[in-house]
């Protein structure tokens, strides 16, 4: 029987074993299966963001997209936001993916055997990739609202990704007015809407809208995106 840990935080990411799933719903993991739509040359994810802004100084053509404190850094081209790419041409860019949570977890899940981002939008995807490799311990890593505590949509992401493992019921209408009136109330603050709009909510929590997963391929020192359509 498939062993299904759920964890949290960075010290989660660090203890993950097996398959692994690295959980930001909001967003970097639901923007990452958006902009991977757009067929773009490479997306990589970078813990440092240091390293994404030498790497821009070498190649003004790559693109650099994340969050600091849910903002756009100095010198990003977008933000986190599936909101802000959505008419962006990102076919054959090689992008650079930097945020405060889910390309932490990605980059510090060296345990793993293999690693997978994971949200909302492409979680069926993920729960038939693995039932079809069917891996004795999966885990299942919640990354948090900026590493600093656990969050609703992630642990309800996991939760789901478990129940329909465990073919047990989960009530997605249900979660998602849970996550409206918690931890998703942000992105409905009109301060917010330069970086965070609110159209990113219904973007993010559109369950099974991309029939692919992201899994982690090692790119020399760094680690880099590989599609898998199911």
């Amino acid at each position: 029987m498939m062993d299904i840990q759920i964890l949290h935080l960075l010290e989660g990411a660090r203890q993950a074993k097996g398959l692994t799933v690295v959980i930001d719903v909001f967003r970097a993991f639901s923007l990452a299966c958006y902009m991977a739509e757009k067929n773009p040359a490479a997306i990589i994810p970078v813990a440092d963001i240091n390293i994404a802004y030498e790497l821009k100084k070498e190649h003004p053509a790559y693109i650099l997209v994340g969050e600091r404190n849910e903002r756009i850094p100095e010198g990003f081209d977008f933000g986190n936001s599936p909101t802000h790419i959505l008419d962006q041409n990102l076919t054959g860019k090689t992008i650079f993916h930097t945020t405060s949570a889910g390309t932490q977890g990605l980059v510090n899940a060296t345990g793993a055997e293999l690693r997978l981002t994971g949200s909302f939008v492409n979680a069926p995807a993920i729960v038939a990739f693995i039932k079809k490799l069917n891996p004795e311990t999966v885990s299942l890593v919640c990354m948090g609202y900026s590493m600093k505590r656990p969050s609703e949509e992630d642990t309800l992401c996991a939760e789901y990704i478990k129940a329909q493992l465990n073919q047990t019921s989960f009530n997605f209408q249900e979660a998602k007015n849970i996550i409206r009136n918690t931890s998703a109330l942000r992105l409905f603050e009109p301060a917010n809407q330069d970086f965070s709009p609110s159209t990113d909510f219904d973007y993010c929590m559109d369950i099974g809208r991309f029939n692919f997963v992201l899994e982690v391929q090692q790119a020399g020192n760094l680690i880099s995106l590989k599609k898998i359509c199911l």
